[in-house]
This record gives C-alpha cells, sequence and structure tokens, in this order.
C-alpha cells in the first residue's frame, strides 16, 4: 500500500510539474535570464505553503499516515557558509542541465531522452559526495 500511495504521489506531482511548465527548459532558461516571473512565482508559492504545513505540522503534533507516529521536525543549526557553496553547486547544475531533481524525472517521462544522461550524472555525484563526506567540513 506505502509503495502504491508513493508512486500516486509522483505521478501526480510530475503531472502538475509538466503542466505548470516547470519542467520545461524554456521556463528555466527564462527563470535564470530574469525573462520572466513564472518560475518564480512556482517557487515562491512552493516555499511560502512549505513553510505554512511546517508550522501547522509543528504546532500540531500531526502524527505519521502510515505508523501514527509523532511527526518531528529537527532544528537546524544554520551554517551559511555550506548552504551558500551547496546552493552555487546546486544553481550551477540547474542552469546547466535546465532542470532541478525533481523535473529531471518528469521530463525523461515526457520523452526528454538525455535527461538520462543528468540522471547518470546525479547518481554518480551522489555516489562520489557518499565516499568524501568524511572529509569535508560539515
Amino acid at each position: 500500500m506505502r509503495t502504491l500511495t508513493y508512486l500516486f504521489v509522483g505521478v501526480l506531482f510530475g503531472i502538475t510539474m509538466y503542466k505548470s511548465e516547470a519542467a520545461s527548459w524554456f521556463r528555466i532558461y527564462e527563470m535564470f535570464q530574469f525573462d520572466s516571473f513564472h518560475m518564480y512565482g512556482i517557487i515562491g508559492s512552493s516555499v511560502l505553503f512549505g513553510s505554512i504545513i511546517f508550522q501547522i505540522i509543528k504546532r500540531f503534533n500531526f502524527k505519521s499516515f502510515f505508523d501514527k507516529k509523532e511527526i518531528v521536525i529537527p532544528q537546524k543549526e544554520l551554517r551559511w557558509k555550506g548552504y551558500l557553496f551547496g546552493g552555487i553547486i546546486f544553481g550551477l547544475g540547474w542552469a546547466l542541465t535546465g532542470a532541478c531533481p525533481g523535473p529531471i524525472f518528469t521530463m525523461i517521462g515526457a520523452g526528454y531522452m538525455p535527461m538520462l544522461l543528468v540522471v547518470i550524472a546525479s547518481v554518480l555525484g551522489t555516489l562520489f559526495y557518499g565516499l568524501v563526506k568524511d572529509k569535508l567540513p560539515h
């Protein structure tokens, strides 16, 4: 049941990404050229609603859908240098590929097969990080 739920939510997310044009390389290019508000509106509304939902979960002690345990959102230490460096790497990858991790799979589903190379590179990058993470400052 859990797998079907995740599959359904993933398919719904992919359809939403595709229909809203958030997975469009041209929309992403427009965003990085500051030619259109479209992507900024999508990202901004996601941040706004995500923040509101997190606050609701924290204040009302919501339980997990599957195991009925309380959802715990830990406090994170603010490390602006790490966030800045990670954001730069993430942004460069986004600008070079035309997709952040969510739309990559949506683009593959829509038939943009060159995105398979992006998935392979993402997996290799994650593997590389796993190998060197103990040597990095955290």
